[in-house]
């Protein structure tokens, strides 16, 4: 890992259907938040869940920057890795079926701010995702 790592956040996971809170600072989208900067949409899927959190596995593993750290029938956790600098964001996906959405956390470890890449980085991956 690079200078600017940091460390795995505790708390990270599924805990009573939810993804971990985004902090106030401007460096984390979440899918259950309700307003601010974190707010963003989940992401959609047709057929099963389960075949859709597969598939979603599959895109994540073949980003370049992605390395996936925990994949279970409800849930994919990855750390991406940026290139130059090292840097590592925590990206978790949550299979809520009942919703029939998958819930996203994209947030970086280090600093008070991302510029966007932690929303540019859900939006890269929902559109490879797509909804078939």
């Amino acid at each position: 890992m690079g200078l600017f790592a940091g460390s795995r956040p505790a708390g990270l996971g599924v805990h009573e259907g939810r993804l971990k809170p985004a902090p106030p600072t401007p460096n984390c989208v979440n899918s259950q938040s309700a307003e601010g900067y974190s707010k963003i949409a989940p992401l959609a899927y047709s057929g099963e869940g389960k075949a859709a959190l597969t598939r979603l596995n599959a895109l994540v593993t073949s980003m370049a920057a992605a390395r996936v750290v925990e994949f279970r029938p409800d849930y994919l956790y990855a750390e991406f890795t940026s290139k130059w600098l090292g840097f590592v964001d925590d990206v978790e996906f949550y299979l809520d079926e009942k919703a029939g959405v998958i819930h996203v956390r994209s947030a970086s470890r280090l600093g008070g701010k991302d510029f966007g890449v932690n929303r540019r980085r859900v939006e890269t991956i929902r559109t490879g995702f797509g909804n078939d």
